[in-house]
């Protein structure tokens, strides 16, 4: 019988504001965190990714790498960024240059269970619980359903 790898979880070489409160178990690494904001317990935050001033992330959400989240946003429990969108036909594993980026502006909310694709949300945006969101957001107001659609105004 061989002998697993074991890989600990942790908070390593993480650039935090001031004010930041992370409730463990949390997995943040190589990251940058915004004053005043909130991690809930089991959130994984990847290296290269930016959280903004203020912000709440819920547990269990996954905030990969070449993510950018503004101020004052919400991402909700089970939020997962998807920064590999298979353009190969297969996943991209370790080869950052088949990824793509997210731009989250300032005041969005994402709802429970939501998934956003590489993606730019534009500010004060709300996506409903278990929205897929496959498409650029480039105007203000409430989206729901997958793929997420435009509902209405505020």
């Amino acid at each position: 019988m061989g002998e697993p790898r074991i890989k600990k979880i942790g908070i390593v070489d993480v650039k935090f504001g001031e004010n930041v409160t992370v409730v463990e178990p949390a997995n943040i690494y190589g990251c940058t965190i915004g004053d005043g904001t909130f991690i809930g317990p089991f959130v994984e935050i990847q290296k290269g990714a930016v959280i903004g001033k203020r912000c709440k992330i819920q547990s269990h959400a996954f905030v990969c790498d070449l993510v950018t989240i503004g101020d004052d946003c919400v991402i909700s429990h089970g939020v997962m960024f998807i920064n590999d969108l298979f353009k190969t036909g297969g996943p991209a594993n370790n080869n950052r240059d088949l990824w793509a980026a997210t731009k989250i502006g300032n005041h969005v909310s994402i709802g429970t269970n939501s998934t956003v694709l590489a993606v730019t949300i534009c500010d004060n945006v709300v996506i409903g619980s278990g929205s897929v969101v496959t498409k650029d957001i480039t105007k203000s107001g409430i989206y729901v359903g997958n793929p997420a659609k435009f509902l209405r105004s505020f």
